[in-house]
């Protein structure tokens, strides 16, 4: 997903009571259908422009221009182009999948995150047009650029040493532990996480501490499971280097009651790390970025480009 997502969750207003009456004005507005653009037959609209103008300010563009904005459309429209060219697909629920996992990042529902855009002034269908093109020209320029975007095992590690990074990873052998509480009773929550913490407080190691964990009353210990640290958050990666082998980590809140888990296990592992995992994606966005930008300046060149408005 693209990064200027996750900008949503600081970028967001409440939603006030005029919002409704704003959609209203906009959607009604006759720059709704005033063409000013035709990009290889495609129109975009007046409407279309100050829209892209609000959602780029909305995502952290303070100051992009209405320039700017007609350059982000065209090049959508060149990206939707290029995918019927390569008869490639994006459905509906491509994009409401995209756009879900947007509201999910910023801890809100579909329809919520909605709400919350149309409060900004911002029609819901003018981000879920810019995922579409987003969505598309990932996998064109994945496609087109494949063998090109490879990153090989020695181009990491020569970087990792040129720049003196950490390269060290942990595998962690993990117990969940769950205080189990029912459907509808968070107000349980506070007393489950003090059970929690009770155990926390008497559990040495895992050899003595499941045990005894499986025989309290309305606590499931799970299946153990490894997890490699690059695979980790580095919130999470933060929580476990600080637990010493053989204790539980502190309590959270899940869907299914309060959730700890006992660190049984944990060694050094140099087969995938955090350093090398962050470089790879790093190296990956900035050849991703190279080759996109070059093959939308070669759609740019041959496309048919026609300003009905200045």
């Amino acid at each position: 997903m693209p990064l200027w997502c996750g900008r949503f969750a600081k970028s967001l207003p409440t939603i006030g009571v005029a919002a409704g009456l704003l959609t209203a004005v906009l959607l009604s507005s006759p720059a709704r259908a005033q063409v000013a653009i035709i990009v290889n037959g495609d129109p975009i609209t007046v409407y279309d422009i100050d829209q892209r103008a609000k959602l780029m300010q909305l995502t952290g563009q303070k100051g992009a221009t209405r320039q700017q904005a007609i350059d982000d459309l065209i090049g959508d429209r060149l990206k939707l182009s290029a995918a019927k060219g390569y008869k490639l697909e994006i459905t509906q629920t491509d994009v409401d999948n995209s756009f879900a996992n947007i509201a999910r990042n910023v801890r809100s529902t579909p329809e919520g995150f909605a709400k919350s855009l149309e409060g900004a002034g911002v029609n819901p269908n003018t981000l879920k047009a810019r995922l579409k093109a987003d969505l598309a020209w990932s996998q064109i320029i994945r496609g087109k650029y494949q063998s090109s975007l490879q990153i090989g095992e020695k181009e990491i590690l020569s970087t990792l040493e040129t720049r003196n990074a950490k390269d060290v990873g942990y595998e962690y052998v993990l117990t969940p532990i769950l205080f189990v509480m029912a459907r509808g009773a968070e107000a349980m929550a506070e007393s489950r996480k003090r059970d929690a913490e009770l155990l926390r407080a008497r559990f040495q190691d895992c050899k003595s501490g499941i045990p005894f964990a499986r025989a309290l009353r309305d606590v499931v210990v799970r299946d153990t499971i490894r997890r490699n640290s690059a695979d980790l958050s580095p919130q999470l990666r933060d929580v476990l280097d600080k637990i010493e082998i053989g204790r539980l980590t502190p309590p959270e809140v899940t869907s299914g009651g309060v959730e700890v888990f006992a660190l049984c296990e944990k060694k050094e592992t140099t087969a995938d790390t955090p350093a090398r995992r962050a470089l790879r994606e790093e190296m990956f966005s900035e050849k991703f970025k190279e080759n996109a930008n070059r093959y939308l300046k070669e759609l740019r060149k041959g496309a048919m480009i026609e300003y009905r408005q200045d």
